[in-house]
């Protein structure tokens, strides 16, 4: 599920902790310490995103907002798509302001404070700040956790690939039971109680890496990499400033509409992804190779796109397919429609140690990456088909094994394609542009987030075939279009497989 905080970017120097074998199976305890803030954050993200959109459209009787189910996967949408962009934001206060560990750390305060806020503040208001105080905060942990884990490795150290990995594994962990805690206190106690229980686990991930940041902190993460100047500082507060005044205007006029917000953030990402495609093809510092590589993303970017508009639709269609169309009646027990996400990560678990061996043992043999971004494209389509059979009966029908079986089709899409995406950006980075061009790929993860709440706005849970067989098909075409381009593609990335 959170595949995409998997890599790191080039650490630029280890701390003490990497120069000799530590005491966290071989590694440095920081790994640890790292591990176990992004369970619990992970722990809190999901398991407050699994009850998202039923608390904006359930009934004020029932202890939601009331809106409509439009607005609420329109919201989730916008939400999903502002994680990512955050993400790139976070990557810049990091690099220029506070260094990646301090920023670790403000993010973490933040997700909390955002968790608070839905638990202790009723209606449009407590939804807004929590939703807000989150996504920065989730976005920029994402960026930061990822880097300053890498510090704590010299570039030539061989445990980095297998430090990466239990910290995948403590990610997965943290998205399974997530959503398993919050559904059982929505049940017992209502949406309130189950955002507060995201907000002890976050708070429980502050305590423990208080506790031992001291393991964690480096000379490479405690300071930024390219810090602003003090005539930047004052633009840039200034330029802060105007955009916030203006973002307050335009909401307290009420020209933002909650339906459409999702189809805004795609724009904006949008306009955001082709800006920094021209800056860095046009650039005088991108060789000729380097501006090759450039052009083969774009293709990749789109497939990316298209692939995480489905794969987030877990939290917006599949919510109200879930809540209205499942049968949940499983065990002699009536189950959350919530429970659902966290199926994806049990399946994870299991076989991404599967996926990783594949591709280690086939070594030079295994698919180039426009082949693996082909694949999870294809499948991710399959995917919705698979709702097809089940569609046109009432609700409550739809057996409970179904979804399990579509969700593993997401997790075989998943990864094929969402471990080596951020991998690629890297490989594909002319040097001038290493860190633009994992923002690239986060945008890409930005714009199918916010694109999975516009689509589902075509969803029509009496007349659903039309919708998954257009949106499935739609995703095996950009998968065979991509598979059928692989060669040429593969040319313009000039030896990078």
């Amino acid at each position: 599920m959170s595949s995409t905080t998997s890599e790191s970017t080039p650490a630029s120097a280890g701390n003490d902790a990497s120069k000799g074998h530590g005491g966290f199976f071989g590694h440095p305890w920081g790994l640890a310490n790292l591990a176990g803030v992004e369970l619990w954050e992970r722990f809190s993200f999901y398991g407050m995103q699994s009850l998202l959109a039923f608390y904006i459209y359930y009934s004020v009787s029932d202890g939601g907002l009331g809106l409509s189910e439009m607005a609420a996967t329109s919201i989730v949408g916008a939400y999903g798509g502002l994680v990512y962009l955050s993400s790139v934001l976070g990557g810049w206060i990091a690099d220029r302001v506070l260094g990646s560990e301090k920023t670790l750390l403000s993010s973490a305060v933040s997700v909390m404070i955002g968790h608070l806020a839905l638990a202790f503040l009723p209606g449009i208001p407590g939804l807004a700040i929590g939703l807000i105080c989150v996504a920065v905060g989730a976005g920029s942990l994402k960026t930061t956790t990822s880097t300053t884990l890498g510090d704590l490795y010299s570039p030539g150290d061989n445990r980095r690939d297998a430090a990466f990995s239990i910290y995948y594994m403590a990610v997965n962990i943290g998205a399974l039971i997530g959503p398993l805690g919050t559904s059982a206190l929505w049940g017992w106690r209502g949406f309130h109680w189950g955002f507060g229980l995201a907000a002890v686990g976050m708070a429980a991930g502050l305590i423990q890496y208080i506790a031992m940041r001291h393991h964690t902190l480096s000379e490479a993460s405690s300071k930024p990499t390219n810090p602003l100047s003090s005539k930047e500082k004052r633009n840039w507060t200034i330029g802060l400033v105007v955009v916030l005044a203006v973002l307050i205007a335009i909401i307290v006029s009420g020209l933002i509409q909650a339906e459409y917000l999702s189809t805004i953030v795609v724009v904006l990402t949008s306009i955001a992804a082709v800006v920094l495609f021209v800056v860095i093809l046009t650039s005088k510092n991108v060789e000729s190779d380097e501006r090759s590589r450039v052009f083969s993303f774009i293709p990749m970017f789109i497939a990316s796109s298209v692939f995480w508009s489905l794969f987030q639709q877990q939290f917006t269609v599949m919510a109200i397919y879930s809540d209205q169309r499942l049968n949940r009646h499983v065990f002699g027990m009536d189950l959350p429609p919530s429970v659902v996400n966290s199926i994806n990560p049990v399946f994870i678990i299991i076989f991404a140690g599967v996926f990783a061996a594949l591709w280690t043992t086939l070594g030079d043999r295994q698919p180039t990456a426009p082949v693996k971004f082909s694949l999870g494209t294809v499948i991710m389509g399959v995917a919705f088909l698979l709702f097809i059979p089940f569609a046109g009966g009432a609700d409550g029908t739809v057996p409970f094994w179904a979804i399990v079986l579509i969700l593993f089709f997401f997790t075989l899409a998943e990864l094929c394609l969402s471990p080596v995406g951020q991998s690629l950006s890297t490989k594909l980075a002319p040097n001038a542009y290493h860190s633009q061009m994992v923002a690239l790929y986060f945008l890409s993860v930005s714009l199918g987030s916010a694109m999975a709440g516009t689509l589902s706005s075509l969803y029509d849970t009496t007349n659903e075939i039309p919708y998954f067989l257009g949106v499935g098909g739609g995703s095996i075409v950009v998968g065979v279009v991509l598979f059928l381009a692989r060669k040429p593609i593969v040319r313009l990335m000039r030896g990078v497989k």
